[in-house]
């Protein structure tokens, strides 16, 4: 019965914020609390909501200071040469932004925060997706895809969880892993190449007379208008080059105003090594995550605006983009919270686990591998990795399939875990693109699955798993 009522509660969530019928808040808060009724523990909803909110508060307080954090940087300037530099490989081709969202997300991915990575690509892609009037939901898409793969690294939490679980190396489970997820990778690229032609057969190719100017502070001729003419060519409907005049305020541009008043240019290099600095503390685990953003926020408010008004009107104009994050983190709490506190998590993953056919018990790193596409979707990685991996590790064990093949297997699912409404990076993603969740998991899905499976491919392919 809690088998039922767990996908039961899940499908209903998907459905209504895919078909926009509740907003995430709404349906992440409101339909665990009836289903909890549903199971007959609803006198417990506050004990579960409450044990869910313990756990996620610090990624909450962690996403609301970074946040501010990257904000300040975006309005000090600091990304501001990236954006120029990704333009100069972009050229206002829409096949090339796409490919360019794609190649940065992957290399900010490094850094192993999810967070981290789509604050950074958004910030840089979004003028250019608005101001070309592309696709949102492709940008959100890739950008997942892309940090999904790489999510897999030994600090980014996957390998870190499988390695403590089945208490293995996770050198030896991550090194082996490399071509297959170099194969996820490559798949992603062409993905985003194959939606670049799409938009650009949609919208043209945009052609700036000129794109960049002596200026190092000026980005984009037109952009603080300068009325610079643009030229579309190519795209449907459009039999002949067409004259449009950039409009002098656009609201995609608005963050890289080469002349707002926020910008520290006599600041940048003391705003880049403190950015460097975090970095570095969050990799190397010198202090907690929620602690390194918050010292981090505080800082860079003070050096670069050092009187209180100032910070106050920074702190305001960031301050939509943390309720809404925070409070979306929050509510998921609630449904991670019912979904665990009610058992229904745990007799779901027991049911699919005991599906498995006799036969396949010689298969089954690619039955992992199989699995942890809809399992890590549909649940925490903590979750799956502590509490599904073990039993499906002795299952393979049983059979003699090793639980190094296991755990690499268990890696497959990271480019759609990266889009679940379980996952606090998303709704970053999402809220700093404006893009509607629901919007983007009816993107993202068949295609994030799709390279999941191009991993799990590669890995049989290449002896792997």
């Amino acid at each position: 019965m809690l088998t039922i009522l767990g996908f039961t509660m899940i499908a209903t969530f998907l459905v209504l914020i895919m078909l926009k019928k509740m907003s995430p808040i709404a349906a992440l808060v409101l339909i665990p609390a009836l289903f909890c009724v549903f199971v007959g523990k609803g006198a417990k909803l506050g004990d579960y909501v409450i044990d869910g909110v313990t756990s996620l508060a610090p990624t909450a307080a962690m996403l609301m200071f970074a946040i501010v954090y990257f904000g300040v940087m975006i309005d000090v300037g600091l990304f501001d040469p990236i954006v120029r530099g990704i333009l100069r490989f972009c050229k206002a081709d829409p096949l090339r932004i796409v490919v360019g969202t794609a190649v940065l997300a992957a290399i900010v991915s490094l850094d192993g925060d999810g967070s981290t990575t789509f604050m950074i690509t958004v910030s840089a892609m979004y003028p250019l997706y608005k101001r070309l009037k592309m696709s949102l939901v492709v940008m959100t898409g890739v950008a997942a895809m892309a940090n999904g793969v790489m999510n897999t690294l030994p600090w980014g939490g996957p390998t870190a969880r499988a390695a403590t679980a089945l208490k293995l190396s996770a050198t030896d489970i991550f090194v082996p892993m490399i071509p297959a997820l170099a194969a996820g990778l490559l798949g992603v690229l062409v993905l985003a190449y194959v939606l670049g032609r799409r938009e650009r057969k949609r919208l043209g190719v945009l052609t700036l007379d000129e794109v960049l100017v002596e200026e190092p502070d000026t980005v984009l001729v037109g952009a603080a208008g300068t009325g610079k003419e643009t030229r579309r060519t190519g795209g449907s409907g459009s039999g002949t080059d067409a004259d449009a005049e950039l409009p002098d305020e656009d609201e995609g541009f608005q963050g890289l105003d080469p002349h707002r008043p926020t910008l520290r240019p006599k600041l940048y290099w003391f705003n880049a090594l403190l950015t460097v600095t975090l970095l570095t503390a969050m990799i190397m685990e010198w202090l907690p995550i929620p602690v390194l953003f918050l010292l981090g926020a505080a800082l860079a408010l003070t050096v670069n605006f050092p009187h209180m008004a100032e910070q106050k009107a920074r702190l305001g104009a960031h301050a939509e983009n943390v309720l809404n994050v925070s409070g979306m983190v929050f509510a998921a709490a609630v449904f991670t919270g019912v979904l665990q506190g009610t058992g229904m998590v745990d007799h779901m993953a027991t049911w699919l686990v005991g599906n498995i056919p006799d036969g396949m018990g010689p298969h089954m790193a690619f039955v992992t591998g199989v699995l942890s596409i809809p399992l890590t979707y549909f649940m925490s990685n903590d979750g799956f990795y502590f509490g599904i991996l073990p039993v499906l590790a002795e299952a393979g064990q049983a059979h003699g399939v090793s639980s190094l093949e296991i755990a690499r297997a268990s890696l497959v699912g990271q480019p759609l875990h990266m889009s679940s409404p379980l996952v606090p990076a998303v709704y970053v993603l999402v809220g700093m693109a404006k893009v509607e969740f629901g919007d983007h998991t009816r993107f993202v899905v068949k295609w994030a699955a799709l390279t999941s499976l191009v991993v799990l491919g590669a890995g049989i392919l290449f002896g792997i798993i």
